[in-house]
């Protein structure tokens, strides 16, 4: 019988609501002890195991318990369809269900959820959303429980339902929570200054919960407001200089205000020194989004040089397939891409100079990537090594040779990223990316060099003053010439 449970939670994991899978379940169920013996939980109990268990206790008219454990496994893993079973969906779980203990339920299950969530994870977790429907019905104005709901709910598409609730809750219990969702409400609304004035009312409630300031000045940004926001944020940072959420608030609207990278440099040598934050940001992650080099490989990079070649040798099959694996068009932020190249420190550097150029690589979907991604795998070579006599340094110097095509420009992003995840390097690429500014500056490669030497951590104000200048310039595409040949024949 426990072989057949290990098939059965197994099962479960891959169709969580195939009819077979509930039919043997309740033949279990119907034997001693109800079958939970059979799926005991533990703190590394897979998530099938947990819905099976969960599964039997509903049968036992344990409900409560049984959504909570069903809820975890939904957290896990928010994809899966876990709660798509006609007992969840029963309006008399909603009646019997404590509302203090759903409550609970459902903001754990929404700290494991996008805000909003993707539309793959919405759709199966709507369940849960039709229980708190149900409760609501049942125990009318129970503060938490509108509030728990309000949040599930705007994370599901439910902007309005949120917004209803959420006020429904405030008008019930007036607290700083119920502000605060309601002011998250109001904002998935996209009633902006509703979501301010109740923020406002948050922090009356407590003004020393510096997260709501927070709060405030992305609302007071998103209205525009963008000095009023700074201004908020540095009213939080003169009580707690290193308060995560206002720290990674103050460099994203900082960054926003004047477009200077050395707030994004800022809030990534932060979230380096402080890996333990109360909960994830993405503050970083959206500066960079779409933007050169800073998010993924710029559009227009430079050609190949012809014949480009670094090494005379002939890379694995294996070096290929990992680079390839690896070598996507975008990343976050820059400290994200030397992490995801860590994997190529099992290609040999001779192997990653190889395939600079290759033509194995050269056709990949994004032209460049995979110089790129080559280029960041031999940062992860010799990491042991001072920087100023290592051998991953002086490979990448070698690199910026000659004329600029996109390997130069890749290893130059190399050298850049490596400024960002180790401060100890930062005066040394900003001298190299400086001087080789300096040599391109007023030709026909400046704005590619130009690119990187803005997202260059301590470059001198004088050189970054000329790059912006030269992005600023609008690039002129070059005209190809008439064939006189051509001319003379249309005489």
């Amino acid at each position: 019988m426990s072989q057949a449970a290990r098939h059965l939670a197994g099962a479960l994991a891959h169709a969580p609501t195939l009819p077979e899978i509930h039919e043997l379940l309740s033949r279990l169920a119907a034997g001693s002890h109800g079958g939970l013996d059979l799926f005991p939980l533990d703190a590394h109990a897979p998530a099938g195991r947990v819905a099976a268990h969960a599964h039997l206790l509903a049968a036992a008219g344990r409900q409560e318990d049984a959504l909570t454990l069903l809820a975890a496994a939904s957290g896990h893993t928010p994809g899966v369809d876990w709660a798509g079973v006609p007992w969840v969906s029963d309006p008399v779980l909603g009646g019997r269900i404590d509302p203090d203990s759903l409550a609970r339920t459902v903001m754990r299950l929404c700290t494991a959820v996008g805000d909003p969530a993707p539309e793959a994870t919405a759709i199966p977790l709507r369940p849960y959303l039709t229980v708190v429907r149900h409760a609501v019905d049942a125990h009318g104005e129970h503060a938490m429980l509108l509030g728990a709901g309000s949040a599930l709910a705007r994370r599901l598409g439910e902007a309005g339902l949120a917004v209803d609730w959420a006020k429904r809750g405030a008008r019930s219990r007036p607290s700083k929570l119920g502000e605060i969702w309601l002011g998250y409400a109001y904002r998935s609304a996209g009633r902006i200054p509703e979501a301010l004035a109740a923020l406002r009312r948050a922090v009356l409630y407590d003004p020393d919960d510096l997260s709501v300031y927070a709060d405030v000045a992305a609302t007071l940004a998103d209205l525009g407001r963008l000095d009023e926001a700074l201004d908020w944020t540095a009213r939080a940072l003169e009580r707690d200089p290193k308060f995560d959420c206002v720290v990674h608030t103050a460099h994203r609207l900082r960054y926003r205000a004047d477009g200077d990278v050395a707030h994004l440099i800022g809030l990534a040598d932060y979230i380096r020194d402080h890996p333990d934050d109360t909960h994830e940001h993405t503050d970083l992650d959206e500066c960079c989004r779409n933007a050169a080099w800073l998010g993924g490989v710029p559009v227009g990079l430079t050609r190949l040089r012809p014949g480009r070649s670094t090494v005379e040798a002939e890379p694995s099959d294996d070096a290929v397939a990992r680079l390839l694996r690896v070598a996507s068009a975008g990343w976050p932020h820059p400290p994200a891409a030397y992490d995801r190249a860590l994997g190529l420190v099992l290609v040999e550097p001779w192997e990653l100079l190889a395939l600079l150029g290759h033509p194995s690589v050269t056709g990949a979907k994004q032209p460049g990537a995979a110089e790129i991604w080559a280029c960041l795998g031999l940062l992860h070579h010799g990491t042991d090594e001072p920087w100023l006599d290592s051998a991953r340094r002086r490979l990448l110097l070698g690199l910026l040779d000659g004329g600029v095509d996109r390997v130069t420009q890749a290893a130059l992003f190399a050298l850049v990223t490596y400024a960002w995840v180790d401060p100890a390097a930062r005066a040394d690429v900003a001298a190299v990316v400086a001087g080789r500014f300096t040599e391109v500056a007023g030709g026909p490669h400046a704005r590619a060099v130009a690119e990187l030497a803005l997202v260059t951590p301590g470059l001198d104000r004088s050189t970054r003053e000329l790059a912006a200048a030269t992005i600023r310039v609008p690039a002129v595409p070059r005209q190809r010439r008439r064939s006189y040949l051509l001319r003379w024949l249309r005489k």
